[in-house]
């Protein structure tokens, strides 16, 4: 039987899809430069930057990938030109003894700690360490055998689309459906190191949530703190930034990462506009009650007698908004004062009589 879909996953008891808060993800990935103090430090700084997760990846080179350096195994048109595959890998994994003891560091700081499992070795690996939630990543979207590893586990997966079709992204959904996955968080991803921000294409999300029924977020590889802040307007339920101490501290990921003061930045403006998004809603709020002075209502603006006729001349539309609606002054001309009435008097009812003759 095909799995049911929730409008949210749940991740160590955190719910997360549309009405909850935005929950923001601090990609570690290579940039700990093989330091277990420098990566415990970007946990610590993750937690005082405002995010709710860390995120690790867990591959060795020869999970990702064979040594060689034949033609195919060579990138070519990004930011990694020329390097072959399996020392990049070498350079950038994450070693495997560490990330309990990092999943340690970050729940005695408070903030959650799970990673990208790249193959069955991987998702077993992270079981073990009791994560809350799989991260499955743009270039293994289309590895079905993992998708079924992962929807095996019964815990919540994000899986990114970077690259797939929608075609691609419809067959691994249904895929982690028919394999038992309940809880799915899609995310769009440009699978670009750096991706300039005309490549993202952040209107996508809304179609996403719509095609799959499910929440949905952005995996973020522009530079500066602009793009996240937009994506939660669309409809962002999480957003995932690369994350480093300083990209002076060069590394295979420091070019598309922010630091801590600028991931604060991306925190902060996501908790505005969250609080700016609000409900749909119209009219008098709480905090404009003072501002209606400066609407406009029709006044007497010339001393008149009782019997005095209301004219143009003597009524206007001013600020404030204390007298009659401005809507009714055509009632109101040819009709006579019902008392003495002085200049400044905002006009009611109970000041205006009957027509002239």
């Amino acid at each position: 039987m095909v799995a049911e879909m929730h409008p949210f996953i749940e991740i160590n008891g955190r719910r997360i899809g549309p009405g909850y808060p935005v929950y923001v993800v601090a990609e570690m990935s290579a940039n700990h430069n093989h330091d277990f103090d420098r990566a415990v430090e970007i946990v610590r700084a993750a937690k005082e930057a405002g995010a709710d997760a860390i995120k690790l990846q867990t591959y060795t080179p020869d999970t990702m990938t064979i040594d060689c350096d034949d033609e195919p195994f060579r990138i070519k048109g990004t930011i990694w030109q020329g390097r072959v595959l399996h020392d990049l890998y070498k350079e950038a994994f994450t070693p495997w003894e560490w990330q309990p003891k990092l999943k340690q560091v970050a729940d005695e700081v408070g903030i959650d700690c799970f990673s990208t499992a790249f193959d069955s070795t991987a998702v077993d690996f992270l079981e073990k360490i009791g994560v809350g939630v799989h991260k499955i990543a743009s270039f293994e979207n289309t590895d079905l055998p993992l998708l079924r590893k992962v929807a095996s586990t019964g815990k919540p997966a994000i899986l990114s689309t970077g690259m797939a079709t929608l075609a691609e992204i419809d067959e691994s959904v249904c895929t982690l459906r028919e394999a038992g996955c309940e809880q799915l968080l899609l995310l769009k991803c440009t699978s670009a190191y750096p991706a300039p921000p005309e490549a993202m294409h952040l209107r996508t999300m809304p179609h996403l949530a719509d095609a799959f029924g499910v929440p949905v977020g952005l995996s973020d590889h522009t530079l500066g703190t602009a793009v996240p802040a937009a994506a939660v307007a669309v409809g962002a339920c999480v957003v995932e930034k690369h994350f480093t101490l300083s990209r002076k501290d060069t590394g295979p990921d420091s070019a598309f990462s922010v630091e801590p003061q600028e991931m604060k930045e991306i925190v902060q403006s996501i908790r505005t506009v969250e609080k700016a998004l609000g409900r749909v809603n119209y009219g008098l709020q709480e905090r404009e009650v003072s501002s209606r002075i400066f609407r406009r209502s029709l006044f007497v603006v010339q001393d008149m007698k009782a019997g005095d006729p209301f004219t143009l001349d003597n009524v206007r539309s001013i600020r404030p908004g204390v007298g009659l609606h401005t809507r009714h002054l055509d009632d109101v001309i040819g009709r006579k004062a019902s008392r003495n009435t002085p200049r400044g008097t905002p006009l009611s009812w109970t000041l205006i009589g009957g027509k002239t003759e």
